[in-house]
């Protein structure tokens, strides 16, 4: 069995330490960003525990891997990309919508005083569940259901990342972030995305564009319905 603790530190099995520090400063520093923090995370989590053993080769390469259920596990600059935008400084409750392989929350653990996942799929909220137990990510919790509708029992929060494409910004998810919190989330067609940072501020949201992306599309009653992505 290859396991991790929670500073992401392999105990045995390949531990691509090398893979993992060319990716980080080919596809991370090298692509703009600059925040240490998430810096620092992307170098200790080790992603190649979260696809399966057929994919591991290429868990460091610049591109999404499939993980089932018709979903994936992000490019890592976009991984990247969207924990800097959040601008987590340590002391903040953290919501992820779609926990898929539990990478992007296993990112945000290190830098947020603790994180949600929702995953709409119970196959995979199974999988993820036991990945971080056994992997010793303690500061994460994983929810089952219709991520679009976000999770009240643990709101407000001070952070919001969504890692599925929406048709628009779910209200919900609004409604749930903290004043002055974040969102990040990609919105467009179930083929196109843009990135956007919405920011919380006196009871009103103010958006900001930050990339063009693709994401598989959010399934739930504030996204895409099955049958719309078909």
């Amino acid at each position: 069995m290859t396991s991790a603790n929670g500073n992401g530190s392999s105990t045995d099995g390949p531990s691509f330490e090398a893979e993992r520090r060319e990716m980080v400063a080919r596809q991370i520093r090298g692509r703009g960003i600059r925040s240490a923090r998430v810096i620092e995370a992307m170098e200790a989590v080790p992603r190649h525990l979260f696809v399966s053993p057929e994919h591991s080769i290429a868990a460091y390469t610049d591109s999404p891997l499939p993980i089932g259920e018709g979903q994936t596990i992000s490019q890592p600059f976009m991984v990247a990309a969207m924990a800097e935008a959040l601008a987590l400084e340590g002391s903040e409750r953290a919501l992820e919508v779609g926990a898929g392989s539990g990478y992007q929350a296993a990112i945000l653990s290190r830098l947020a005083r603790e994180v949600t996942a929702v995953e709409t799929q119970p196959a995979l909220a199974a999988s993820v569940r036991e990945r971080l137990r056994r992997l010793g990510f303690a500061n994460i919790r994983i929810e089952e259901g219709d991520g679009s509708l976000g999770w009240p029992p643990g709101a407000p929060y001070q952070a919001i990342v969504v890692t599925a494409g929406a048709p628009a910004v779910p209200q919900p998810l609004v409604d749930q972030l903290a004043e002055n919190g974040r969102l990040v989330i990609p919105v467009g067609t179930a083929e196109r995305q843009e990135l956007l940072r919405v920011v919380k501020s006196g009871g009103r949201t103010t958006q900001e564009s930050l990339y063009a992306c693709r994401f598989v599309p959010l399934i739930g009653i504030h996204g895409w319905r099955p049958a719309q992505t078909e």
